[in-house]
């Protein structure tokens, strides 16, 4: 992906289809509709694992950033997973506390020892956690999810350019 993207609607098409089951599982988990947010989640799961991490990861820290100015402490972290997890539980109930966890330790950049590494997870609970963290942290934005994604595509853009030989 080497053009410049300034939405994620006009992004190379692989990239746009993340973006477009990004856009379809968080509306579905704002809306708590679960039959929706598994079709949402299949579509999300079946792209390139890589890029749907990168992509969900950076949208997950812009939001973590800007809901939190003054950086974020631990409590914060729990409080984004109470909250998180007490949203979902209703209607989607397999929420998984620990890939949660796992998936704001990666958008944070946060590393520790090798004791310290975090689980492994799969595509699945990637494409099944991410939207659910993202759809709860935009309750505390006015902002729409396109900015987010807009600029979370043009950073990948910029780092497949940069990893290009």
């Amino acid at each position: 992906m080497s053009a410049v993207v300034t939405s994620w609607r006009q992004a190379p098409t692989p990239v746009r289809a993340i973006a477009v089951a990004v856009v379809d599982a968080v509306a579905a988990a704002r809306a708590e509709h679960r039959e929706v947010f598994d079709d949402a989640v299949a579509q999300l799961a079946a792209q390139d694992p890589t890029r749907v991490q990168v992509l969900l990861g950076d949208v997950v820290r812009r939001l973590l950033e800007e809901t939190h100015l003054d950086g974020l402490s631990g409590d914060d972290v729990a409080t984004v997973l109470d909250g998180c997890v007490r949203s979902a539980a209703p209607w989607f109930p397999e929420v998984d506390p620990g890939v949660l966890v796992v998936l704001l330790v990666g958008a944070l950049g946060v590393h520790g020892g090798e004791e310290d590494e975090p689980r492994e997870i799969t595509a699945l609970e990637v494409a099944q956690h991410a939207p659910l963290l993202v759809a709860d942290l935009l309750d505390f934005k006015a902002e729409p999810l396109d900015g987010y994604l807009d600029a979370a595509i043009a950073e990948l853009a910029r780092a497949e350019t940069v990893e290009m030989p």
